[in-house]
């Protein structure tokens, strides 16, 4: 499967917008944990050449290999940041209210905003928000198509996944490390057995009425 390329970021450069960004989120599918969002900005003079060995959509690469280029990704970045909205926010605002929220923090973490941003999937998250961002493309597909948004899924995919990992020795049973609070075997039956953990979202059509532990 050929890699993302560089082609929509190069069509904002070549309109005059110079801090061009992609955005990901991932997170939405779980059951426990944020949601997070990424978001990197590209070197206006960056090519396919210069762009990172493995730089794939986070869900075509391996977790080995993801925290191998981790690294890599975000030296190529000129800069970058994730944000994230706690599973309690996923439950009092619903998912688009905490993924926007979520993509806002990233935003705010960058050292200036993007003045064009591609954003992966039909829908664009900020479209209600009140960041102002010169241009907004949402790009189907996009973190295969699109090195920016590539680039953030990876980074957002790492950051979210060493924070459940963390989050697993005071968890044990739900076996976060493994799943990253995402349904699994294990997982299921670990909500079964010993119901919802402190950081599980509650309103999820799964988990909703099981007790606490």
């Amino acid at each position: 499967m050929p890699g993302p390329d560089l082609s929509h970021e190069h069509t904002f450069h070549a309109q005059g917008h110079s801090r061009v960004a992609g955005l990901d989120e991932v997170g939405r599918g779980a059951w426990a944990g944020p949601v997070s969002v990424g978001v990197a900005v590209v070197r206006p003079e960056a090519d396919e050449r210069s762009m990172p060995l493995w730089l794939r959509d986070s869900k075509q690469l391996s977790e080995q290999r993801r925290e191998q280029i981790f690294e890599s990704v975000g030296a190529w970045c000129d800069d970058w940041a994730v944000g994230h909205a706690s599973h309690q926010e996923c439950d009092e605002w619903g998912m688009t209210a905490a993924l926007r929220l979520a993509a806002e923090r990233a935003l705010a973490g960058l050292q200036r905003p993007p003045d064009a941003l591609l954003v992966d999937g039909p829908v664009d998250l900020l479209r209600r928000s009140e960041w102002a961002i010169g241009a907004v493309r949402p790009v189907k597909g996009g973190d295969a198509m699109c090195a920016s948004i590539a680039a953030a899924s990876v980074l957002a995919k790492v950051t979210r996944d060493r924070l459940m990992r963390g989050e697993s020795p005071h968890f044990p049973a739900y076996e976060f490390e493994r799943n990253k609070g995402y349904p699994s075997p294990a997982h299921q039956r670990a909500l079964r057995g010993y119901g919802l953990s402190a950081i599980h979202r509650r309103s999820w059509s799964f988990t909703e009425g099981l007790p606490w532990n």
